[in-house]
Formats: structure tokens, sequence, C-alpha cells
């Protein structure tokens, strides 16, 4: 990610201690609703002026749970100081950006009407020093977040879109483990503000638009070309976005590529899972694994072309056992659609000679 100069982080510095009531790094506060990021109830998540909400083409599998994402950029005055494109890495994003992600499931997922739980809300937030991160954890009468560094577990039910009644063993990572999935050369970054999560169409209240479009019509965003050429990952789960293979592809990104990248915490294991990446080896095609440990199962590949069950990928993926599954860090449930996408595209890779 690009690095602003100095004169720029010191005038962002000075522009927070003017227009902001707080560094919530230095002086976290104790409640989310503190932070002046929504307006009214703070459960219903109605964003307050200069908060934008967005979202991204494929997530994170979290467990079933839903997000709610929000960006604040700092301001000089009545205008945002706007993040910077980039056609493949993070934005650069000015010193006292705020993104807020909240965790939630359903009350019934087949009436959103009666509402949503909330578990938790992640900030990741710029300072003069580097991003860090807070974590707010949902009271039960939902009243409030409450800052919590050293995490959390939270048995959560809920009715899905069949109607039947999931229980789940939610964890709420601690802000170490933030920092493992959120490292990127031995620093923390944001994963998803990248034009190819960001490049898709949003529902906001004055109609649907191209999130980058209205970024840049906002103020929010410099640099941005013509949407129609830039990149975009395919939607996991919609086939008129791409075919099983792009999809598959983007999912693995979402999923993997935070960790299985260059610079980032699992780079050792030599798999670089970016829908970018054409090496067969680095996708782990033929590719016996260097630090899997008990992973493996006695399976000798990552990836076995036309042999699911045989690549390390999928076991890892379908697993639960702590030390195992992939990802690693909290999830507790398998996302069976994502396996069975995961598991198709293995299923059509050709032999590779």
């Amino acid at each position: 990610m690009r690095r602003t100069g100095s004169a720029a982080t010191l005038l962002a510095c000075a522009l927070i201690v003017a227009c902001g009531p707080r560094d919530p790094l230095a002086n976290p506060p104790d409640r989310l609703s503190d932070l002046d990021l929504f307006v009214g109830d703070v459960h219903e998540h109605r964003p307050a002026p200069g908060v934008m909400p967005y979202d991204v083409t494929t997530p994170l599998f979290s467990d079933y749970s839903h997000k709610f994402r929000f960006i604040r950029l700092p301001r000089d005055g009545s205008t945002a100081l706007p993040l910077v494109y980039d056609a493949e890495e993070t934005f650069d994003l000015p010193v006292g950006t705020l993104l807020s992600k909240t965790f939630s499931y359903p009350v019934d997922a087949r009436n959103a009407d009666k509402g949503w739980r909330h578990l938790e809300t992640r900030l990741l937030i710029r300072g003069a020093k580097g991003w860090g991160a807070l974590t707010y954890v949902w009271n039960r009468g939902q009243q409030d977040g409450y800052l919590e560094v050293a995490g959390d577990d939270q048995v959560v039910s809920w009715i899905d879109g069949t109607g039947a009644v999931r229980v789940n063993d939610y964890m709420v990572p601690n802000t170490n483990q933030c920092a493992q999935c959120h490292n990127m050369n031995g620093e923390m970054v944001p994963i998803g503000v990248k034009a190819r999560f960001l490049n898709k169409d949003f529902d906001y209240e004055d109609g649907t638009r191209n999130q980058l479009d209205h970024w840049r019509d906002h103020g929010m965003l410099d640099g941005l070309p013509d949407v129609g050429r830039t990149a975009g990952l395919a939607v996991w789960d919609d086939p008129a976005t791409g075919s099983v293979k792009d999809r598959a592809r983007a999912y693995l990104e979402a999923n993997c590529a935070h960790c299985h990248s260059p610079g980032a915490s699992a780079w050792n294991t030599g798999l670089d899972l970016r829908a970018s990446t054409t090496d067969p080896s680095l996708l782990g095609v033929y590719k016996t694994a260097s630090a899997a440990g008990r992973g493996t199962s006695d399976r000798r590949y990552d990836i076995v072309p036309g042999r699911p069950d045989a690549s390390i990928l999928l076991y890892r993926l379908i697993s639960k056992e702590p030390d195992v599954a992939m990802p690693e860090l909290a999830r507790r449930d398998v996302d069976r659609e994502g396996v069975a996408l995961v598991r198709r595209w293995i299923e059509e890779m050709p032999e590779i000679d």
C-alpha cells in the first residue's frame, strides 16, 4: 500500500485534532455509541453525516453472520480527505479513517422485519503511527456495544431461510488475533478496501449506484479510472457474475488470501490464493504442504485436480478441528455452500502434465 507523504500525514493529524472530539485509538470510548458513527438508536445503524455504508463483492465467511460495513473519512471542514485509488492493492487511506463492521444474525431470515441480533462491531482506525483495531461486543439487550480487548464467546441462535433453528458458538477474536489476519509485511492493514472488492452496485437511499463511482462523486476517492476498466471479483454465490472457476477463486481470495499471499502472515506456506494468481503451483496444484502440521490427514498435495477429497485445501475447509480448520480464526461452522463451490472447481480442474 502506498504511503502518504509526511506533510499530508501531519495535516491529517491536525485535522483530526481540530475536527474530532478524541483520538479513539489513544483514548477509546467504552461504548460504541460514543464514537458518533450512528444517529438515533445505535442498534439501527443509521449512519451519521460523513459515514458511508458499503459492501464487498465476496465476503469472508463468518459462521453465516451478516456484516454491516461503514467508512468514515477525516474532514477538512466540510470536505472529506479522500482515499487514493490503487488498481491492485489496498487504497491509500488518510490518517483518521475509520472502518466499521458489525457482525449480526437475523432473528428470522425469512422476515427481515423481525430485526437483527448484533454480536460485535470491529473497527479499524488509521492513526498517525499506523492502523489499530478496536472491538465492541453487544450486550444482550442490544442497547450498545462495549469495548472488549480479550475476545468473547457467545452462543447465538437464529432461524434460517428454510425455517430451521440454527445454533452456533460464535467467537469474537481478541485484538492480537485481529492483527494476525490484517497483517502485511508486519504492519496492520485493511483487507476489503480494494478496487476488486468494492467494484459493485450498492442500494443507497437515493438509488442504486456503483460504489466506486459514488465514492468519487462524493469526494471520497481520487484517481478512479472508468469502472468498466476496473477489476472486480466475481460474486461467489451468483453464477451470473462468473464461471465456477471465477467464483471459487473469488471465494478463496476473500477467505484465504489475506494470509496466503506475498507478505502476509502465512506466506511461508508458499500459497498465493489471490484471484489474480496464474501459477498453478502457487495455488497448491500438486504442491506438497510445507507447513500444515496435522492438517494434511495423510493427503499429499494441497490440490489434486479432479480429486477434491484427496486435496488438503478442501479437507481443511471442511474441518472444524482446531489446528486443522481453515480459516483458522473466528470460524466454528462449515460453509457448506462455499465448500460445495470449491469442490466443484477442483472436480472440473483439468489434469496438468
